[in-house]
């Protein structure tokens, strides 16, 4: 018996009858299960493994939502906390409840001293999403949840602390310089990374953007990472562990860093015209045009076109003279080539350079946003759990008979 699951065991009382009954189910057997769907089609499109009060993607081949909220109406008025809320606790909250909330988050943003340790010793070197795992992980040793009754908070110190995490370890590693985390003048995330990032409070503009990118990041229903968290919930282990596991399922270039990869293709280009004979260079060539198309969305991503009109804003402000109208030159080609949208990812792009964001920390900011989609999944996950362990159809050989090694050729 581990260790987690004993101190569970001493919970209160309504705790401890949920988790009995969670084990109880996590162990019963599912053969007698009649009606099991068959599998068809790589990577399990189209197939449902479970459901879900967070998120609709794709209805209607555009539509994504938030427990029934729509995301541009989201995305226009809602900030970033706000939405954090509504994903972690089920509603949207008054002002005093967000208030509240945002000063709880504030309070928490201090790095623990070991965690300060072991982030000054990763290397500048390091894939800054490994940086985002290993103190996921660490923080897991110092602030473990004995119970699930503390999910909420071990999520809100998470959601504090990410920002800090990837901000420390690159201030350190780059330039030298240990920042005092728990020091900064804004209320909101997105701000609270800019300020740690480059020392200087951000822009109105800049916050607002933040605010736009960090909910649209928020929550995509059962994509890889989301489905990772889930499966580790499902074993009843503890939240850092789900959220350390879905990191590492983002690290992975087919479902993380697609920005990243985006904004190194854009930036090659100084116009519109070389980017139109570049593009079509790569479509010639076979070569993946990162930012485009969705394994969900049909007909367009309702996220591109609201960050899109941030990156546009942002060009004006910065006085770009080439990287907006590059991008919008690619998009043109796509669709007209090859018929593809841009998702979220693509204008993602050069927003955050417009901001002065280093490339490298593109995806980590995926994770300070998308830990609240994450961790909502893991309490729902909990709520009614079964041990998620599908079957795969075998494809190997027969039965085959033992040959002793001598006889072996």
């Amino acid at each position: 018996m581990t260790s987690l699951y004993c101190h569970r065991i001493k919970s209160s009382q309504s705790n401890n009858v949920k988790y009995k009954e969670s084990v109880m189910s996590a162990i019963a057997v599912t053969d007698s299960q009649k009606d099991k769907k068959a599998l068809n089609g790589a990577g399990l499109r189209g197939q449902s493994a479970g459901t879900t009060s967070l998120c609709t993607v794709g209805q209607s081949g555009t539509g994504l939502t938030y427990r029934g909220y729509d995301i541009t109406d989201l995305a226009h008025h809602a900030e970033f906390e706000e939405v954090a809320y509504l994903l972690l606790k089920g509603q949207l909250p008054t002002q005093r409840e967000l208030d509240n909330y945002k000063q709880a988050l504030q309070t928490a943003r201090g790095l623990p001293s070991a965690l300060c340790l072991v982030l000054e010793a990763i290397p500048a070197s390091a894939h800054p999403m490994d940086v985002m795992r290993t103190g996921c992980s660490m923080l897991g040793n110092l602030d473990q949840e004995y119970d699930f009754s503390e999910q909420g908070d071990k999520t809100d110190t998470l959601l504090a602390l990410l920002p800090a995490i990837i901000c420390y370890w690159y201030r350190y590693s780059h330039h030298g310089v240990r920042i005092n985390t728990a020091n900064s003048t804004q209320d909101s995330i997105g701000g609270y990374f800019l300020e740690m990032l480059t020392d200087e409070a951000p822009s109105e503009l800049y916050k607002k953007v933040m605010h736009c990118s960090l909910v649209l990041y928020a929550e995509h229903e059962f994509n890889a990472s989301t489905f990772t968290a889930r499966v580790c919930a499902s074993t009843l282990s503890d939240l850092h562990s789900c959220i350390t596991a879905a990191i590492g399922s983002l690290r992975g270039p087919l479902h993380g860093g697609a920005n990243e990869a985006a904004m190194a293709m854009i930036e090659q280009w100084q116009s519109a015209e070389q980017a139109e004979a570049g593009t079509l260079e790569m479509l010639a060539n076979k070569d993946k045009i990162m930012g485009f198309g969705h394994a969900i969305y049909r007909e367009s991503d309702p996220r591109n076109a609201l960050i899109k009109e941030w990156s546009r804003k942002l060009s004006q402000d910065v006085n770009d003279t080439h990287l907006f109208e590059v991008s919008e030159k690619v998009e043109q080609i796509m669709k007209r080539e090859k018929g593809l949208f841009p998702n979220a990812d693509f204008f993602h792009a050069s927003a955050y350079h417009f901001m002065g964001i280093p490339t490298k920390l593109f995806t980590p900011i995926f994770v300070m946003s998308r830990v609240t989609g994450w961790a909502a999944h893991v309490f729902e996950q909990r709520e009614n759990n079964r041990i998620i362990r599908p079957s795969a159809d075998y494809q190997g050989p027969e039965h085959q008979d033992w040959l002793p090694i001598e006889q072996r050729l």
